[in-house]
């Protein structure tokens, strides 16, 4: 058990989490953050570092693992003590200090700000009998490196956003890319629909994946079917990427002493939980009118901030001057 008291413990170093160390920087707090996987960044370095997101401020678009390498870069003046590899289990509040339990020990702190994303998250499968030994060779549910498809013929399956954004940033790099999606709609953001309806890559709706053909024990081809019309068509592919998107679990969060619902923590407008001191940002909160974008992420993180440092003393300004006037004071 450590002995340290913090000011702010912030669980989770994804982007909101990282962004909230941040704005606890410009406060003076003493920080400290606690990430479950053994480097920051959250499900962004993990499951999409390739990726471009489009809807951060100030940037046109930019790569996942370059936002968290930003990120990263902006919290480095402020010296906070980041813990990896530990997974937090359980809090409770003593006296005014919270006592988070994780796999590694017991952490002392005055406020807790909750930024863990959706908690524990596995993809949602291809299910076809017998395609184990494809997983993680030519049959993918993520991207690490963009330019190991170079040159390929590839299939990508699923009609959100990640599917289409990985169709459209695969176009240039791959021989071929065929999108494939069980309804003829996508729920992709309108610009993304229309810069796809402008692409060379070939569309195959309304149509599923059947079955997937090896040869040698290679995957080959892919045979997909149109089931309004009856239609199936045998494709060859170098490789397959699913996208259907992720199941949550909520894991020891589910125990947590705060109100939840489903697989959220309520908030109030200050994103305070029901246990005060305690406060939730990012996906894993929710509250009437939410909408779940980095970028709301990133406007939660100095509300946070500033509510639990006047938690903390409530003479403080829960509204301080801007950044510009603060790092005037520190030059």
């Amino acid at each position: 058990m450590t002995t340290d008291i913090y000011d702010i413990t912030i669980i989770g170093g994804g982007p909101t989490g990282l962004f909230a160390g941040f704005y606890a920087g410009m406060r003076q707090a003493k920080t400290k953050i606690i990430e479950s996987l053994p480097h920051i960044g959250g499900q962004l370095s993990l499951l999409y570092p390739e990726k471009y997101i489009y809807d951060v401020a100030g940037f046109p678009k930019i790569k996942a693992q370059e936002l968290i390498d930003q990120l990263e870069e902006q919290i480095k003046p402020f010296h906070h003590t980041i813990c990896l590899g530990e997974e937090v289990l359980m809090f409770d509040k003593k006296s005014d200090l919270i006592h988070i339990k994780t796999s590694k020990g017991t952490h002392l702190t005055k406020t807790l700000i909750i930024a863990c994303g959706k908690g524990s998250f596995q993809p949602k499968r291809l299910t076809l009998p017998h395609i184990d030994h494809h997983e993680g060779k030519q049959l993918h549910y993520f991207i690490q490196d963009m330019n190991q498809f170079r040159d390929k013929d590839i299939m990508i399956c699923g009609g959100g956003d990640s599917a289409v954004d990985w169709a459209l940033m695969l176009e240039d790099i791959a021989r071929q890319v065929y999108l494939v999606h069980r309804r003829h709609e996508f729920r992709a953001h309108e610009h993304s629909i229309n810069s796809l309806k402008q692409s060379k890559i070939s569309v195959k709706t309304p149509f599923i994946v059947e079955s997937l053909l090896e040869n040698n024990g290679i995957l080959d081809s892919v045979e997909i079917n149109n089931p309004r019309e009856d239609i199936r068509e045998t494709i060859h592919i170098d490789d397959l990427l699913v996208n259907y998107g992720f199941s949550s679990s909520l894991g020891p969060i589910k125990e947590w002493p705060i109100e939840k619902k489903r697989q959220t923590i309520l908030t109030n407008s200050s994103t305070e939980t029901s246990n005060s001191g305690v406060y939730a940002i990012g996906d894993i909160s929710s509250y009437e009118g939410k909408v779940h974008l980095i970028a709301t992420g990133f406007g939660e993180a100095p509300i946070a901030v500033n509510h639990a440092m006047n938690y903390i003393n409530p003479k403080e300004r829960i509204q301080p001057m801007h950044s510009t006037s603060l790092f005037e004071q520190d030059s």
